[in-house]
C-alpha cells in the first residue's frame, strides 16, 4: 500500500494563505476603526444634502426632520472618533464640512421663501454658521465661545415643525439663534455619550423619538433638549464625567 502526504510546499503554499488571510482581515479591522466616525459625518452630509433638496423641492417637514437625523449622528461621531482612537485632522475637516452642510446651507433654507428680507436673514444665519465653525475655540479646554450652530438648528428646526413653517416664529427664532452664534458667551463642550448615563439616556431617547414616537412628543422633545443648553448649560451640560 502506498501513502500519499501532501508536499512541504502544499504546508507552505496554505500557511501562506492563512498569514494572507489573517493580515487582511486586520487591515479591514483597522480600516473600519479609523473610518467609523469619518462616515457618521458623512451621513451627517448626506442628511444635509437631503434636507437642502427636500427643501428646494417643497418638502418641509421631510427637510426638518433630516436636519434633526443630522443632529444625532453629530452628537455621535466625536464620540466614536475618540473611543476608537481615531482622531484625525481629515476627521475634523469632515466634521465641519458635514456641520456646515446641515446646520449652516440646509438649516438655512428651512427659512427661504421668495421675499428679499427672509433671502438675506438665510444668508446671514449661513455666515454666522461659517464664522461660529471657523472661530468656536474660547482657548479653555472643554469650553466654546458662541452656541454650537448643532443646538441653533435644532432649535430651528423643532420649532419648524411645531408652528407648520410660520414665518413670524422663524424669524425671530433665527434672529435670536444668529445672536446666539456670534456672542461671546461661554458653552461647555459636553461629551453626551462620554459623560453621565442620564445624558446617554437622552441621547437614546433622542433615537427613539425620531423613529417609533408620534409627531408632536417628538418635536417637544427635541426643542426642550435643545433649549436647555442655553438655559442651563452648565448646571446641566458641564463636562462633568
Amino acid at each position: 500500500m502506498i501513502l500519499l502526504t501532501p508536499s512541504s510546499d502544499f504546508f507552505q503554499y496554505a500557511n501562506k494563505l492563512l498569514l494572507s488571510d489573517h493580515a487582511t482581515r486586520l487591515q479591514i479591522k483597522e480600516f473600519a476603526r479609523k473610518n467609523a466616525a469619518n462616515v457618521l459625518s458623512m451621513a451627517n452630509m448626506v442628511m444635509g444634502m437631503a434636507s437642502i433638496l427636500s427643501s428646494l423641492n417643497g418638502h418641509h417637514h421631510a427637510a426638518c426632520w433630516l436636519v434633526l437625523i443630522g443632529y444625532l449622528l453629530d452628537l455621535a461621531d466625536g464620540a466614536v472618533a475618540r473611543r476608537l482612537n481615531a482622531c484625525s485632522a481629515l476627521g475634523a475637516k469632515l466634521d465641519d464640512f458635514a456641520d456646515f452642510t446641515t446646520f449652516g446651507i440646509a438649516t438655512s433654507l428651512l427659512l427661504r421663501t421668495s421675499d428679499l428680507l427672509d433671502n438675506v436673514l438665510c444668508i446671514c444665519y449661513v455666515l454666522s454658521v461659517f464664522v461660529r465653525l471657523c472661530f468656536f475655540s474660547s482657548g479653555i479646554p472643554f469650553v466654546y465661545r458662541g452656541l454650537p450652530c448643532i443646538y441653533s438648528s435644532a432649535i430651528v428646526a423643532s420649532a419648524s415643525l411645531l408652528s407648520g413653517g410660520n414665518l413670524s416664529v422663524l424669524r425671530v427664532i433665527t434672529v435670536a439663534m444668529i445672536l446666539f452664534m456670534i456672542s461671546q458667551n461661554f458653552y461647555p463642550h459636553d461629551k453626551i455619550l462620554e459623560s453621565q448615563t442620564w445624558k446617554k439616556v437622552v441621547y437614546a431617547g433622542g433615537v427613539a423619538m425620531v423613529f417609533c414616537s408620534p409627531f408632536l412628543p417628538a418635536c417637544v422633545y427635541y426643542l426642550l433638549w435643545s433649549s436647555s443648553y442655553i438655559l442651563f448649560p452648565t448646571s446641566l451640560w458641564s463636562c462633568k464625567l
